[in-house]
Order: structure tokens, then sequence, then C-alpha cells
């Protein structure tokens, strides 16, 4: 028995010696996401990261970041772009098909650029396609002319694309009721098998199968499911209880009641988003006295909001311009935390302290209605700024609805006064989607209504302006505007936490442009392993 066994151990060994693992196809990776799928649509998902997250895994788009957030071709397989930088041509993959068997080519990209381009379909992403000329070159080949050079182009093409046989009979009407939003049909490396829902009609959960006939690598991982919770703390339980093996995103003060640590793999990592509350000047009287804006953010003090929201793991903010981008700048003049100064902006503007410790001025009293979305993170946030103000004589209500009713019946409509809510920048700091005048309004994503003709002029310059000095300098100037106006208080860019179970392997996040990217390279995840012949 001693011989046998001492053999069996010894043959054990050599075979691990002379054999590696490498992934193998197969398992099941579950994941817990706070909120609710809306819009699997790409034309519509970058308002809700839910969105953003499956759009990500089941369509594919013409370029896409890696792990370390460059960006890289996907559907495209190579471009030129002219001498003048007005012209690219990209060169796609053959051989791609739709999830249902169709055949992709580029005929599917420029119907989805002319919906994108159409204002009644109310895409957030309009406002990059103004001006731009789309050409169909032959059936793998397609054409951008630009009016101007614009630094951030490729950046514009990292949209999922829609298939043109399955959307062209859709109206705009009906764009948004489609059934094709919840069980869409992409290119992707994973594509929809089913869903949950509950008698409210909310989604319990989603599951995703993998695409065989995916143009790239095909997924290791069989079977994606996602599982959606009100809010973290359900999210934290189920991942205690070993339901789900990750959570789309944990605050930083839950990384400890995470049990089994031991288990799970946290990924920490800076992503190039902030968090601010967005001032609404046309549905409140206090709001639209400079000084009120502009003492508010000197009652700010964003360090005690990161210390004890984050457990210290973010940056302050100061402007949409984060630490790294270009046009930051670490010593331009801002409003550092100074309750003293605060509150001689409003003695000095005529807002006087009642018995109350209120203000008021005239007929106007300093009170401000606050809303945000009912996170954990946000809703401590929004507590905390509602002492720091009252500090000062202001007055705050607070108001916490779900993701989705928030877009729908306060962000969209633009019904609120301030709105605590977070932006991704993305890879490149061009700051015209949210703070240029053309997208004050829906599907714009300016949510302070902020923007006049020079802080236009300045995000306009630096959009064509490929010498990274001068380009610095428009966005520096442009902050300055933005440091007069006070259209928002900027707090923090947290870092990104995503805690998953150390069975998934192969997950390369170092840096990422938004949270839906860390799912840009799923295909390369695994569960299974196999051993094979060193």
């Amino acid at each position: 028995m001693l011989f046998i066994g001492s053999s069996f151990g010894w043959g054990i060994i050599f075979y691990y010696s002379k054999t590696k693992a490498v992934p193998a196809f197969g398992g099941e990776y579950i994941e817990g996401i706070v909120g609710q799928p809306l819009y699997i649509n790409p034309l519509l998902s970058s308002s809700n990261e839910t969105d953003a997250d499956l759009s990500q895994l089941i369509y594919s788009s013409l370029f896409k970041y890696d792990g370390e957030g460059k960006i890289i071709p996907d559907l495209a397989e190579n471009y030129e772009l002219s001498e003048d930088k007005l012209t690219y041509k990209i060169s796609l993959n053959k051989n791609v098909h739709w999830h249902d068997g169709e055949i992709f080519n580029a005929d599917d990209v420029v119907f989805t650029i002319n919906l994108i381009s159409n204002p009644a379909y109310k895409s957030p992403l309009r406002g990059s396609w103004q001006g731009i000329e789309t050409k169909l070159v032959d059936d793998s080949t397609i054409e951008f002319k630009i009016k101007n050079p614009y630094v951030g182009f490729l950046n514009d093409l990292t949209f999922g694309i829609l298939p043109k046989h399955l959307w062209s009979s859709v109206n705009p009407d009906n764009f948004s009721l489609n059934s094709l939003n919840l069980k869409p049909i992409g290119t992707g490396p994973y594509k929809y098998s089913t869903l949950q829902k509950d008698s409210h009609d909310n989604v319990l959960s989603y599951k995703l199968v993998s695409n065989p006939d995916y143009f790239s690598l095909r997924p290791y991982i069989s079977k994606m499911t996602f599982n959606f919770y009100l809010d973290e703390n359900s999210a934290l339980d189920a991942l205690n209880r070993k339901e789900i093996m990750g959570i789309s995103l944990l605050s930083s003060e839950n990384i400890a009641s995470i049990k089994n640590q031991k288990t799970i793999s946290i990924y920490k990592t800076e992503i190039p988003r902030y968090f601010a509350v967005f001032f609404n000047r046309t549905k409140s009287v206090p709001l639209a006295n400079d000084e009120v804006r502009q003492a508010l953010s000197y009652a700010t003090n964003r360090k005690e909001i990161i210390d004890t929201v984050l457990g210290g793991l973010g940056q302050e903010a100061h402007s949409p311009f984060l630490s790294g981008m270009t046009g930051y700048l670490a010593d331009l003049e801002k409003a550092n935390f100074d309750l003293d100064k605060a509150n001689k902006i409003l003695d000095d503007a005529g807002w006087k302290k009642g018995d109350d410790n209120l203000r008021k001025k005239d007929e106007a009293t300093l009170e401000i209605n606050l809303a945000t979305v009912n996170w954990d993170e946000l809703t401590k946030t929004a507590e905390i700024l509602k002492i720091q103000w009252e500090k000062v004589g202001v007055k705050v209500n607070i108001s916490s609805f779900d993701i989705s009713d928030i877009q729908e019946n306060y962000i969209r409509p633009r019904e609120y006064e301030a709105l605590l809510f977070g932006q991704v920048v993305g890879a490149d700091p061009d700051p015209y989607y949210f703070w240029h005048s053309d997208n004050k309004k829906d599907p714009g994503l300016n949510l302070s209504l902020f923007g006049n003709d020079n802080s236009d002029k300045l995000i306009d310059s630096g959009r064509v302006e490929f010498d990274e000095a001068k380009r610095a300098q428009n966005y520096i100037d442009f902050q300055k505007i933005l440091f007069q106006e006070n259209p928002a208080v900027f707090l923090y860019s947290p870092s990104y936490i995503y805690p998953i179970n150390q069975r998934v392997q192969g997950i390369n996040i170092k840096t990422l442009i938004s949270p839906s990217n860390r799912f840009s390279q799923a295909n390369l995840w695994y569960i299974k392993t196999k051993r094979i012949k060193k």
C-alpha cells in the first residue's frame, strides 16, 4: 500500500511538472448589478450603466478599449487617415455574423450612424455626428469625412453597431419601445438567451450565452448571468451567500464586509469619471444667483466626503478635468474649502441669517432641493453635503430615486434644482458632450444647462487642436470660466472597485475608460482549465 501510494503521488508530481494549465471552454459567471436594464441598445445605453454593461457584451463596435485603456480595432480591421486629417478610411473585418446568422457588412454601420444623427431617435451620441459625412465605399469599407480635424475621432467610433435588417422597419416613435431593446441581436462575444421578471415587470435576472461564431477569439465562459438588486447591500449579501460571483461596483466602505475574502479578487482602478452637484438655475431662484453657487463650492469639504464615504479611495475633483488629463492643472485657482469665505460671500450679497440660522434675501429663502440616485455612496454624500451647507445657512431637502426613475422623470426633462450625479468623461477629455451649449437639452448630457459663446469656442477649439500644449491651454481657459460661473460643485473621482471570485481568471483590468469596459475583453476570461504538455 505504501509503495502504491508513493508511486501514485510521484505520478501526479511528474504529470504536473510536464504539463501546464490553460483556459478551457465552459462554466458560468454570475454577477450582481445594482439597477435595472432599460435599453440594451448602444444608441441609448450611455446614460444607464446597467445597459452599457450588457451592451458591451452583446454588441461590437468599430473600435474598443483594451485593459490598459488603449483604443484597439474591433469590427474595424485597420484604418487610413488622410494627410489633412479630415478623411478616415476604415476597412472592416470580413465574415462577421449577427447572432441570428445574418451577415454583417458596412451598410449596418452606415445605418446605425444615420439613426444616431437623426434627432427623432433621441440618441445621446447625436452631438458627435453633426456635420460628418459617411460614405459607403463597399461592403467592407467605410469612409468618414469631417469638417475639421478632431483629435478624439476614433474614440467616437466605440459605440455598438445595430443590425439594419432588424431595425430598419422600426419608426422613431417605437424605437425605445421595441422588444429588441431587451432581447437584442448583436455581433459581440455573448448573445441574449433568457430573462426573468417579477410580477411588477422588474427584471430579476438576465442570461447570456457564448457566441460560437464570434469573429474574434471564441469566449471561454459558456454563460454570463446577471442578477439585479435594488441596492448595494442586497448585492453584497448575495455575494456573501455565494449566489453571485462578483458585483459590478462596490463602495470602498463595503470591502471589509466581504466574507471569505481569500476567495475574492478585488480590482481597484481609476477611471475618468467624477461626481458633482449640477445646478439647474432655471428651476431655483437662489441657485440663479452667482454668489449662492460660489458660496456652496467654498462650503464643500471634499476631503471629508472622500474620507467618510470612500474610505479615502478617491481624488478631489474641482472641474471635469482630472489628474493626468490634458488640461488638468493642479495649481489652477479654485474654490477650496473655506467656511469663513462662504459666509462672507453670502453676507456681502445680502443673504441674512435669521434666528433659525436660515438665510433669506428679500422674499427668497436660501433653500435647495437636492435630487440623487438611491445608491448608498450618493445618499451618504448628499447627507454630508446637507450638514456642510447648513453650516452657512442653507436649507437642503434631499430626495433619492432609483436610476430608471431619475433618468426618465428628472434628468431627461431637466426637472430638478440640484442633482447629485456622476459623469464618465471617456478616453478623451473633450468636454463637448457635458458642457457645450449644444447639449443643454435631452438627449444631451449638459446637466447644468451651462454654456456661452466664450466657453463653446474654447471647447470647439480644443477638439481640433492636435498640439497637446495648445489644446491644454484651451481647456485651462475653459476651466477658468467654469470657476467664475460655478454651474456645479465638483466633488470627487472615486476609485472603481470590482470584486470578483478568484475562480474567474484571465481578467486584465488596469485602466478603465468606463465601468462597462471591464467586459471589453471578456471573451478571454475563463473558469475552466485543462492541462497540456509544456
